[in-house]
């Protein structure tokens, strides 16, 4: 499905930015605001950070761009949504990987209590060293 079909298909309006938002997400990666609005003005000839901001809400709300706010860590974005995946998060560098959910039921969307909610997604992180920061470290030692 093209961008602009995508957009069509969530009732949202098809605008440059918006188009130029998305093919930034869909090259994949958890990126910063300030990462997207870089990626997105080499496209455009202008685009505020405000404008990158109001997109990404847009979008988020969609469904068709994930937020996502490690702790200690600026919100980042990401076009891998509907899944139920999750993250690890490097301690050392702040590198960020994808963790897919268990194969076949998602035990992590069945809580003990969930207190009278209907859970439907659960955003689990996994902390710890990236392959590069274990090197860094051996060699600090």
């Amino acid at each position: 499905m093209t961008g602009e079909e995508l957009l069509r298909s969530r009732g949202l309006r098809v605008t440059r930015p918006r188009l130029a938002v998305l093919e930034v997400l869909a090259a994949g990666g958890h990126l910063e605001v300030e990462e997207i609005t870089q990626r997105v003005r080499q496209r455009l000839d202008s685009v505020s950070t405000q404008a990158v901001y109001d997109v990404l809400g847009a979008l988020s709300r969609a469904g068709l761009s994930r937020r996502i706010e490690p702790a200690g860590s600026p919100a980042r974005y990401e076009a891998r949504v509907g899944d139920n995946h999750h993250h690890v998060v490097c301690r050392g560098c702040g590198e960020i990987s994808d963790i897919d959910c268990a194969v076949g039921a998602a035990p992590c969307l069945d809580p003990v209590n969930a207190y009278g909610f209907e859970v439907d997604e659960a955003e689990v992180t996994y902390w710890g060293l990236c392959p590069n920061c274990q090197r860094r470290r051996g060699a600090d030692g």
